[in-house]
């Protein structure tokens, strides 16, 4: 039975959703956060919250002890894919030392559980759609790093028989129904970035690459909305607890989109001022990328409610209006 969850970079964007389905669900959750890149703001009112940072094990091991934790959901880290590049330090820091702190905070705990946020960015470039036995090879240091974090939960949790889900994101978007949680960072976010474009007089949309080899020429990627893997946290954790199987699991809806297909749906929203201005490619950006979700139906009963283009774009757009105040 699971009792007392510790959700790790809980104030964040996905954290936070996770949070509020933990609640409904009469689940009581222990939020860690350094606020680094979370928001107090986002943070469920009957959740607990503890400033602390997954570097510091002393600390970890006594929220663990003294809140009598039973399951993690480790969401704390870096997660740009551009900025890693620039920064390999700092990633190597947050999401390889960080993770290796939080299971050494865990040792002869009564922690039975543990759900990871990794990232579809672990796998090798050129794959197109993807399976949970593609080949593994990171474009990215964040995918580097992540694929690190992996490794060392897998062999953690297997020597001290703790039951894992590895879950490998593909493109989180969208903002919750109940318009209260969104996300607020604003980095290479390709959904905030136009949703924060549309409010404006004159928007302007980038892209960034525009000579893939795709259908037109921009990357294509697999969009999964944030209630959608939310909901996959808590389902998850259920099933890893009741049958005593670990898991990786890819995350999407099976989908390929492409940037020009995004800016398209985000158009209709924009008034005849909107400019379109193309850049040359990122480093790290992976041509295409979608998801093989069979393992995860077989694995658990879910049913997406948000895999629809529309519905992502639509809830950007009510979160930004909210958080603007209009």
């Amino acid at each position: 039975m699971i009792k007392n969850v510790l959700i790790t970079g809980g104030a964040g964007y996905i954290g936070s959703h996770i949070s509020e389905i933990l609640v409904k669900n009469k689940k009581k959750n222990i939020i860690v956060d350094n606020l680094s890149t979370g928001f107090k703001k986002l943070i469920h009112k009957k959740a607990k919250f503890i400033k602390a940072n997954i570097l510091d094990i002393k600390k970890i091991n006594l929220i663990i002890n003294k809140n009598n934790i039973d399951s993690i959901i480790h969401l704390a880290a870096v997660l740009s894919v551009g900025e890693s590049q620039k920064n390999p330090k700092k990633y190597e820091r947050i999401n390889v030392k960080g993770t290796k702190n939080l299971l050494i905070a865990m040792k002869n705990t009564n922690v039975r559980n543990f759900v990871f946020s990794s990232t579809c960015a672990v796998y090798s470039d050129g794959l197109k759609k993807v399976s949970e036995n593609s080949i593994l090879k990171p474009t990215s240091v964040y995918g580097k790093t992540k694929l690190k974090g992996e490794n060392l939960i897998k062999n953690f949790c297997k020597k001290n028989k703790i039951n894992f889900g590895i879950l490998r994101f593909f493109n989180v978007a969208g903002a919750s129904d109940t318009g209260k949680i969104g996300q607020i960072n604003k980095g290479d976010q390709l959904f905030k970035n136009l949703s924060l474009e549309t409010e404006k007089k004159n928007p302007i949309f980038k892209i960034y690459g525009t000579d893939y080899k795709t259908k037109d020429g921009t990357c294509i990627r697999d969009y999964i909305h944030v209630s959608d893997i939310s909901e996959l946290h808590f389902k998850v954790l259920k099933k890893i607890d009741k049958t005593k199987k670990s898991k990786i699991l890819n995350c999407g809806y099976s989908k390929g989109i492409s940037v020009k297909e995004v800016i398209n749906e985000f158009k209709k929203y924009c008034n005849k001022n909107l400019k379109i201005l193309e850049h040359p490619r990122r480093s790290g950006d992976m041509v295409s990328i979608i998801s093989n979700n069979n393992r995860l139906f077989r694995f658990i009963k879910w049913k997406p409610k948000y895999n629809k283009l529309s519905l992502i774009v639509k809830s950007c757009l009510k979160w930004e209006k909210a958080l603007s105040g209009k």
